[in-house]
């Protein structure tokens, strides 16, 4: 008899904490005192491999191309692909928003306590790129900063050469160590989706989900057009993989996401799953994917365009189409800068309300949900990182249908 599939585990996982959830609703306290410490210790031994397994993995995927022509080239194509499809996502936001009008007939008190998170500059963005000490960010798991870092120290190792070997050969022994290390820690996610579930469904329930119902509507039917649409033709049109194959392969990391609303922190999954489910080179993945757990954003982008007209129909205020233009820009552009850690989206949306005008207590709206948004827009940012890798990878010649793929095609 065939052992369960870890992503057969991790779905039965979420299931039962589904069920378990909707039990304990007049038991949340319990819930969150019993059960959801077994999640946080997930939560944590994922952490813990984050930091070391990014700056392994990259370097050793920066220093691998053996040509820094080519990092160029790869990076240039990640960074328009992450930017268009985040555009593309905060588009079908807006359009749902019109479409379904979450807000009207909606007359809900709000707190007016909500304060605006301060954007940063174009400029400062980019500045905060590079770090003044290596080892602050190292230990402040300061992403953006590690990735230029790790960038760095993969080009250096390429223009040394020879004398770099050694060098380089530390960190692919500390990579493959992370990624045995990787592999332990994922055998607990099933335990740790299930105790990540129960509290959240606990607290919330159906019934105080109900009023905001239509939000919810609309920010999961978006993120699933998105991934049926946006991925689906981008996967098939460049990468020529069949779309269910594809999203079969990513259902691990998507899961994992969906469970721990945190990008980053599913990083080593989205890692493992895009190499042995899909394919993709080392090289390519290894790039890729940490630039997009810190950069790509798009259900996050997504939210931003269906929550803002949320509030403005809420409020009573009409966007023309030029705010709705402003809300596809800075939603795009803040993405680079929104930590992939959960409720990071809910910071980003202050800033988007305030790019147009809208009324900041609005926010107060979203905040009481924004824990199931922030579900299925994590699961769709890990999503898009794996696409992105798989595309990439194709138009660079690096992506190699596993064994179990190809007898299946065969078949």
């Amino acid at each position: 008899m065939k052992s369960v599939k870890l992503t057969t585990k991790i779905l039965i996982g979420l299931v039962a904490g589904i069920v378990v959830g909707l039990l304990m609703q007049g038991a949340a306290d319990a819930a969150n005192t019993y059960i959801k410490p077994f999640g946080t210790l997930f939560i944590n031994m994922i952490k813990m491999i984050i930091v070391p397994l990014v700056l392994s993995s990259l370097v050793v995927g920066a220093a691998s191309t053996g040509d820094v022509r080519k990092l160029g080239r790869i990076g240039g194509k990640t960074i328009v692909y992450y930017l268009a499809t985040t555009a593309v996502a905060v588009t079908i936001g807006l359009i749902l928003g019109n479409l379904i009008v979450p807000g009207s007939g909606l007359s809900i008190p709000v707190d007016a306590t909500v304060e605006a998170g301060q954007a940063p500059s174009l400029v400062d963005t980019l500045l905060n790129v590079i770090p003044t000490n290596p080892l602050v960010a190292l230990v402040n798991g300061r992403m953006l900063q590690i990735i230029a870092f790790a960038l760095f120290l993969g080009i250096g190792i390429t223009l040394v050469g020879d004398k770099g070997k050694p060098f380089l050969g530390f960190f692919e022994s500390m990579a493959e160590v992370m990624y045995k290390i990787t592999a332990i820690v994922m055998s607990y996610a099933p335990i740790g989706v299930f105790a990540l579930i129960v509290p959240v469904v606990a607290v919330n329930g159906p019934s105080v989900l109900l009023p905001l119902a239509k939000v919810i509507a609309a920010v999961y039917i978006g993120c699933i057009l998105h991934a049926a649409i946006t991925y689906s033709s981008l996967v098939k049109g460049i990468a020529r993989m069949s779309p269910l194959k594809f999203f079969k392969g990513a259902a691990p990391a998507t899961t994992v996401a969906f469970s721990t609303c945190s990008s980053s922190g599913t990083l080593p999954v989205t890692i493992k799953s895009v190499r042995d489910n899909l394919g993709v080179s080392e090289s390519v993945s290894s790039f890729v994917l940490p630039l997009g757990a810190t950069i790509n954003m798009d259900g996050t982008a997504l939210y931003q365009g269906v929550c803002a007209l949320f509030v403005a129909q809420v409020y009573g205020l009409d966007l023309t189409i030029a705010q709705q233009a402003t809300i596809v820009l800075t939603a795009t552009l803040a993405s680079i800068g929104t930590a992939g850690v959960p409720g990071a989206g809910f910071i980003m949306l202050t800033m988007v309300l305030q790019s147009v005008g809208l009324p900041l207590e609005g926010a107060a709206l979203i905040a009481g949900i924004d824990r199931v948004l922030d579900m299925a827009r994590t699961a769709i940012n890990v999503t898009g990182d794996a696409s992105a890798a798989v595309v990439i990878a194709a138009t660079e010649n690096e992506l190699h249908i596993p064994e179990e793929a190809g007898k299946t095609a065969e078949a």
